[in-house]
């Protein structure tokens, strides 16, 4: 298991593959990943994203600041097509969801409990985040990889880096993946070495988001924003893009967000588990509606972990129940 972050350097075991791969055969996995990404690209393009108009680049702050110039994607159901039925039938987000949620918080006030709530559908404000329970900065855990991963994607847009770049005994792109879907740690510090720790802190505060990698801190507005951007397309280019909301899918651990969530309900999500902290950070998507979804909860310990995956349980059965 995961969880500790990389000023700590405590790092778990590679999860076990037969032997250390040669950078050669890393490659042609890479190259496969690259594949299945691009067919992902294509079916997002088709049912979840819709190809947004062909952005200009501006100058923005900091080192890292750019967005691609063009290929964006956005979330909706296509090209200049109506939702579906089923999507306008969605709920919003209302006074009567505002008060579950809250009565879910105040009913476990043991835990400190921090839930970030933001449309990301095509046409959404995402600077309209609705925020509950404790908005001050928690130690993110893995959740934070997010942000290393797409700092990494946009070095390697701009040109000063390759998924094919040697990271320790494999590729960066392998090291991206593992670093996300497998929540490996060894992998987060390579990339985070090769980004530079002051890069990274950079190109966070060029997404209005506060970061420090040696305290690894982040509030749950903070990284719903960050999921906002990578979903909608605005941080990456799509293909990167695709590759890296397919890494946010099957990954080791599932049993927060997205085993709550209803059939026919897309999730995307990371999450983090360090010591007293159990977060969840997830995009949920159906039928042209699309919401990032963050819990942090910071308990006592690893032995109440149990509890807190049902407080997230019901945090987001609410959440589905009201908005899908």
């Amino acid at each position: 298991m995961e969880q500790h972050t990389p000023g700590q350097r405590r790092f778990g075991p590679r999860p076990a593959t037969g032997g250390k791969p040669r950078l050669a055969a890393v490659r042609l996995r890479t190259l496969i990943a690259a594949a299945c990404a691009a067919v992902l690209a294509v079916a997002l393009a088709a049912g979840i994203f819709s190809a947004a108009e062909a952005r200009t680049t501006t100058a923005a702050a900091g080192a890292l600041a750019a967005s691609p110039a063009a290929g964006s994607v956005s979330p909706s159901a296509g090209p200049g097509a109506s939702a579906p039925a089923s999507a306008a039938a969605a709920g919003s987000v209302d006074a009567a969801l505002d008060a579950k949620i809250q009565a879910i918080i105040d009913a476990n006030s043991q835990y400190q409990i921090g839930v970030a709530l933001v449309d990301v559908a095509s046409g959404a404000d995402p600077a309209d985040v609705h925020e509950y329970g404790v908005r001050e900065q928690f130690v993110a855990a893995s959740t934070a990889k997010v942000l290393a991963a797409a700092a990494y994607y946009h070095l390697v847009e701009t040109g000063a880096a390759s998924l094919d770049d040697p990271l320790g005994d494999y590729t960066a792109g392998f090291q991206l993946r593992e670093m996300i879907q497998q929540s490996d740690n060894d992998s987060w510090s390579l990339i985070m070495d090769a980004v530079g720790h002051e890069e990274l802190t950079e190109y966070a505060a060029s997404l209005g988001v506060t970061y420090d990698p040696e305290t690894n801190t982040l509030t749950p507005a903070e990284m719903a924003g960050i999921l906002s951007g990578v979903y909608s397309g605005t941080l990456l280019n799509a293909e990167d893009t695709a590759q890296l909301l397919s890494y946010m899918q099957d990954t080791n651990y599932e049993t927060l967000i997205p085993a709550a969530v209803p059939d026919g309900i897309t999730v995307f999500h990371k999450y983090g588990l360090l010591d007293d902290e159990l977060h969840d950070a997830g995009i949920l998507t159906k039928d042209g509606t699309a919401y990032a979804l963050v819990i942090y909860t910071k308990g006592q310990s690893l032995s109440d972990v149990p509890e807190r995956t049902e407080v997230i349980h019901q945090l987001t059965q609410a959440v589905t129940g009201a908005l899908f």
